[in-house]
């Protein structure tokens, strides 16, 4: 008979069984996966899976939530069964081979009556008063973007200032003496009423109760290329009327550039408020940065050449587009290939895997990546905007450029006409342009690139904003 349990004070899942002993065991997940130490011998066996891990050289932190897969060499596990059980790091539910990860939240508060119950105290009660921020960076899936930037320079000039982080599960890594707050949690929903000021980089979504006194600063998230909220094909009016609510939310929008302050003024119909034109903080680090920390925390030697393949998402479809064979691409051009896939692919998505490839989609700052690129591969994502702080190379892989331009978001200007590389239809052609040296014949386009969308990204992004937070007195040092 093969049995499941939970040692609390390992933090461990604990996996017995008789007869000869296994010679291997995994729990396996779409992001994130755990090898079991194997011990006993004779009559009975454990298979002991730790329920934490160390991505990207980072601190051991709890699995992701989500569904993984329980292998045992050798043992029978369809008849192993454990009950939901609440860890203060997550849940844990076993059913034969299935195990289902789940954030540490009583499942009481994950029911709509105790969904409406929390929400309806958040809004009766009074807020806004506590010396605190709360953080949020793409719904809590990371702890990253332009938030993470501010939060830096925030501990560092009003280190009296508490700063709470919002995140989707425990796995997610908040910067160093942070308070995580997991969604939909009391502690998340007092944390969001409580705190004096709002940094967020995407939508509030959840009914959102402004406070007395309470600001909400939203840093947005890149310069678009491609048309966004008000500006995006068709006439839909209840998308029209839920931007209209979003935007009234926010007290001061952030951009990148001037470019990007009029198009988000009018996507956004965000008018009457300022908008702060201070470059983006995310990028500061790409102004004299730690490169070989990077590399050396990805495993990646000090003369590897890297390529970053990061396209952005797309309407029709949940997971990342699979337009590169990474694997192939690192053979055909000696290099490590980072994959780096949208937000909005995280959860659906799934770790690409392969020889000298590194999915690092999760990884809590894509701005550490563009450090160690050596070349970006994009399409129509907006970190075309930022990669061209460093003046290197960008090729742009667009299969599906009529079809993405003309029906599925359209652009705000012709990236034909100005792209600062080369845009590609096949992965032959991509490699064909990489060895290639294109440099030279966009370097007239890349110089007019950087003059219009990069004069702010000097380094000092963070403590520009920091400065007018503090100087507007939204937040007391």
């Amino acid at each position: 008979m093969t049995t499941a349990r939970i040692d609390e004070d390992r933090e461990t899942l604990v996996i017995s069984g008789s007869g000869p002993r296994p010679s291997a065991g995994s729990l396996s997940g779409a992001r994130a996966g755990v090898t079991a130490t194997i011990t006993g011998g004779g009559k009975t066996w454990k298979a002991t899976l730790p329920l934490r891990t160390s991505r990207w050289g980072g601190a051991e932190l709890p699995l992701p939530a989500g569904e993984y897969r329980l292998e045992i060499e050798g043992a029978d596990l369809s008849g192993v069964a454990l009950a939901d059980t609440m860890l203060p790091i997550l849940r844990v539910t076993v059913d034969g081979g299935a195990v289902t990860i789940a954030p540490p939240i009583d499942p009481v508060y994950e029911t709509g009556e105790g969904q409406s119950t929390l929400e309806e105290r958040y809004a009766a009660e009074g807020g806004g008063t506590e010396n605190a921020v709360f953080f949020e960076s793409f719904y809590g899936q990371v702890a990253g973007c332009n938030p993470r930037a501010i939060d830096r320079v925030l501990a560092q000039r009003a280190p009296a200032v508490t700063r709470y982080w919002a995140v989707s599960d425990l796995s997610v890594e908040v910067p160093e003496g942070a308070v995580p707050v997991v969604e939909g949690s009391p502690e998340w929903w007092r944390a969001r009423g409580a705190s004096r000021m709002l940094i967020v980089n995407d939508w509030l979504r959840r009914r959102f109760s402004r406070k007395p006194g309470q600001r909400v600063l939203q840093t947005w998230h890149g310069t678009p290329l491609k048309r966004l909220a008000l500006h995006r094909p068709g006439f839909d009016p209840r998308r029209m009327a839920a931007v209209i609510k979003e935007s009234r939310r926010w007290d001061v929008l952030l951009a990148q550039n001037l470019y990007a302050e009029r198009v988000l003024r009018k996507a956004y119909a965000f008018f009457g408020k300022p908008i702060w034109v201070e470059g983006y903080p995310r990028n500061d680090v790409l102004v004299g940065g730690d490169e070989a920390a990077v590399r050396a925390a990805l495993g990646i030697g000090e003369d590897e050449r890297v390529l970053l393949y990061a396209p952005t998402w797309r309407d029709d479809r949940t997971e990342m587009v699979d337009f590169v064979d990474a694997e192939l691409l690192a053979r055909q051009t000696d290099s490590v290939v980072l994959v780096r896939g949208h937000s909005r692919t995280l959860k659906p998505g799934q770790d690409r895997t392969g020889a000298r490839v590194i999915d690092v989609t999760g990884y809590p700052e894509t701005a550490r990546l563009l450090l160690v690129a050596d070349a970006l591969i994009t399409d129509y994502s907006s970190v075309m905007f930022d990669f061209s702080v460093t003046g290197k190379p960008m090729y742009f892989l667009v299969p599906d450029l009529e079809h993405y331009r003309g029906e599925l978001r359209g652009f705000y200007f012709d990236l034909a006409e100005r792209a600062p590389g080369p845009l590609l239809s096949t992965q032959d052609e991509l490699v064909a342009a990489l060895a290639a040296d294109t440099v030279a014949e966009y370097a007239d386009r890349y110089e007019a690139w950087r003059a219009q969308f990069n004069r702010r990204d000097d380094g000092h992004a963070a403590e520009r904003v920091v400065s007018r937070i503090l100087d507007q007195g939204w937040l007391t040092p």
